[in-house]
């Protein structure tokens, strides 16, 4: 029988999880490793059984004889790491069409669906597909989804003269530093390197060798920690494969292999109309800051503050935050970043509903309207464009207007 552990965060998706269970025969959960999916599934159905497949082993033989396994495990089932038994997923989508039932199978996985797919395509329909990140400092510190200062202020437009506005009560240096896997909760500054140091040597083990067949697996470890020290950078291949010594083919083979493995994600370049003028390359971002940190070398929060990348990581932390929010909010939107030749940029663009919100992210206490220079002239270059607020997210703790249409707000504010 499942216990659940004495510390659990609710997340955000638990709500868009059930929700989605009463109307479809399964839910296929993906996210990077150890970030909390079984946790979450297994706290939501504390009575479903549970079954943990592995690489090598053949768990009660469902590879061989997935009839059989069904038969013998009653539902709800959370079948855990399914990419280890493509075999089973044809006889579950069998399973699945012979029953009215919704809410059958929750299922796990550490890949993309894209890469997971090919097994899939069967299960087209009948499952809800949803991705899970490593916790977010506004679950880490009990806030309501409704409460994010991205909820109230870009989809609620919310007033800032009124309402009531706090801050989370841990300082942001050792939320970045530490980052959001939920395996951390509770140790010891000393207790992180041994945490990530198992962490790579396992995620490279075992899902870099289901993905791909690599044959130099420390080459491809020091790979890894390159593309940490580029997180918030363009992506530049030729780059990274001369400093490791691949082809930038081969460089961006592997970076592929880190964003479906949920470790690395892309953020295009917006056009617009000024292609000639503009960077096209995709920024790239670590999922948790706090791998990126161990994978740096930063050995403790306090060093942050003297290290060369703590803008990016700063940017990334914050990119994350939103981007969680988003997706549990449940809407379409979709992401950009702007910069031109001439240096002038804006870090994330979000559109929704045609309307583009500008935001730029900056380590710093006090943000002025001088932070404003990108998000400035993005409005100046597309005067065709409905631009909604814009926002200079920051270090400090205080929320106050630049200009009639831009915020300066702390990245871990909330409203009520």
């Amino acid at each position: 029988m499942f216990s659940e552990v004495l510390l659990y965060i609710h997340r955000f998706l638990e709500s868009k999880i059930s929700r989605l269970g009463g109307k479809f025969k399964g839910i296929l959960l993906l996210g990077a490793r150890q970030i909390g999916k079984t946790t979450l599934l297994r706290h939501l159905l504390p009575k479903a059984q549970y079954v943990v497949f592995d690489p090598v082993q053949n768990l009660y033989n469902a590879r061989q004889d997935p009839d059989l396994f069904l038969q013998t495990h009653p539902t709800p089932l959370i079948l855990d790491e399914v990419q280890f038994v493509p075999e089973l997923l044809a006889t579950l989508k069998r399973v699945m069409d012979e029953s009215s039932e919704y809410g059958q199978y929750y299922l796990t996985g550490s890949q993309n669906f894209s890469v997971l797919k090919p097994a899939c395509e069967s299960l087209a329909g009948r499952v809800a597909i949803i991705e899970l990140d490593p916790l977010g400092i506004f679950e880490q510190h009990g806030i309501a989804l409704q409460d994010t200062w991205v909820n109230k202020l870009i989809f609620e437009n919310y007033p800032l003269n009124g309402g009531q506005f706090s801050l989370i009560d841990t300082p942001l240096l050792p939320s970045i530093w530490r980052g959001g896997f939920p395996g951390t909760l509770g140790f010891d500054e000393q207790d992180y390197p041994d945490f990530f140091r198992s962490y790579l040597q396992t995620y490279v083990e075992r899902d870099v060798r289901l993905l791909a067949n690599i044959k130099d697996l420390t080459q491809f470890s020091s790979f890894v920690a390159l593309q940490a020290t580029l997180t918030g950078h363009e992506v530049n291949s030729a780059h990274l494969g001369r400093e490791i010594g691949v082809t930038p083919q081969t460089a961006k083979d592997w970076s592929e292999i880190l964003c479906n493995s949920y470790q690395l994600f892309k953020i295009p370049a917006y056009s617009g109309n000024l292609i000639k003028r503009l960077s096209g390359k995709p920024k790239a971002y670590f999922v948790d800051t706090g791998f990126a940190c161990y994978l740096m070398r930063i050995n403790s929060p306090q060093a942050l503050l003297g290290h060369p990348s703590f803008g990016h990581l700063f940017e990334t932390f914050g990119v994350n935050q939103i981007i969680r929010v988003l997706k549990a909010l449940g809407k379409n939107y979709s992401l950009h970043h702007w910069r031109t030749n001439g240096g002038a940029e804006v870090d994330l663009l979000i559109e929704i509903d045609g309307v583009f919100y500008p935001i730029e992210f900056k380590a710093k206490t006090n943000p002025t309207k001088r932070d404003l220079r990108g998000i400035t002239q993005f409005r100046q270059d597309y005067p065709g464009l409905k631009i909604g607020r814009g926002f200079i997210v920051h270090a400090g703790d205080k929320v106050y207007p630049l200009t009639e249409t831009d915020i300066a707000v702390p990245l871990g504010m909330s409203l009520k």
